[in-house]
C-alpha cells in the first residue's frame, strides 16, 4: 500500500483531483521525506518521474510559445506558468541533490547488498558504481598500493568490524500519522508506546518510524 492508497481512504475525492496536481503533491511529499530521512529511500516507481519530466518539458514549450507571441510583462497567465515551472524544477533539483548527497556519503553501503541497490534508479546506480571505482583507484594510487593486498579492500569486515560506513538509523525524524495506530519508540532510559491518532505529529528515531512509514501508517514531514 502506497501513500496514494492511504490518501484515497482518507479523502474520497482524491481520485477527482487531476493527475498533474496529484503528481505535484507526490513530488512534494517525496522531497520532504528524502530531505528528512537519514537513509536513501526507494526510488519512485510507476513512471512517476517520467511524468514529472514530461510535465516540465510541456511547460517549457508552452512558456517558449507564449513568450514568442506576447509581452511577458503583461501576460499574467505566462507569469503563473513560469512560477509553476520554477516550483517543479526546484523540487526536482533539491530532491535529486538530497539523494546524490546520501549516495556520495555512503556509496559502499548502498552498493553492498541487492536490496539496497534496488533503492537507486538506473542512473544513480551507474553514478554510484563509477564514483566508487574512481575513489578506489584514487586511494590505490595515493596510498593503498603500499599496503599488503589483503589490506587494500575498502569493505573489509575482519574482526566483525565493518569498514563500510552506514547511515545513522537512530536519527530523529518527524512523522505525521495517517491513521490511528500504536506508536512504539525506544528511548535512552526506557522504551515507550502511545495510541497515536490520525493527524498526530510524532518525533521518533528513524529505526522506529520506518516501519510505520513503509506500511503507509505515517509519512515523514
Amino acid at each position: 500500500m502506497d501513500i496514494d492508497d492511504i490518501l484515497r481512504e482518507v479523502d474520497p475525492t482524491f481520485d477527482s483531483i487531476p493527475q498533474d496536481t496529484r503528481d505535484l503533491q507526490a513530488l512534494t511529499r517525496a522531497w520532504m521525506a528524502e530531505r528528512s530521512s537519514p537513509e536513501l529511500l526507494d526510488w519512485p516507481a510507476d513512471g512517476f518521474f517520467e511524468r514529472i519530466n514530461e510535465r516540465i518539458k510541456q511547460q517549457i514549450e508552452k512558456v517558449e510559445e507564449m513568450t514568442g507571441d506576447m509581452d511577458p510583462k503583461t501576460n499574467f497567465a505566462l507569469i503563473v506558468i513560469q512560477t509553476e515551472l520554477e516550483r517543479y524544477k526546484y523540487l526536482v533539483r533539491s530532491y535529486l541533490r538530497s539523494r546524490i548527497a546520501k549516495i556520495d556519503k555512503h556509496t559502499l553501503h548502498y552498493l553492498s547488498r541487492p536490496e539496497l541497490r534496488a533503492r537507486l534508479s538506473p542512473p544513480e546506480l551507474a553514478y554510484a558504481t563509477r564514483h566508487q571505482a574512481l575513489l578506489h583507484n584514487h586511494y590505490l594510487s595515493s596510498f593503498l598500493s603500499s599496503f599488503p593486498p589483503p589490506l587494500q579492500n575498502l569493505n573489509d569486515t575482519a574482526g566483525n568490524i565493518s569498514m563500510i560506513d552506514a547511515p545513522d538509523l537512530d536519527t530523529a525524524v518527524f512523522i505525521r500519522l495517517l491513521r490511528d495506530t500504536l506508536v512504539e519508540g525506544r528511548g535512552t532510559d526506557a522504551d515507550g508506546e502511545m495510541d497515536g491518532k490520525n493527524g498526530d505529529i510524532v518525533i521518533l528515531r528513524w529505526s522506529d518510524a520506518k516501519k510505520l512509514v513503509d506500511s503507509g501508517f505515517a509519512e515523514i514531514v
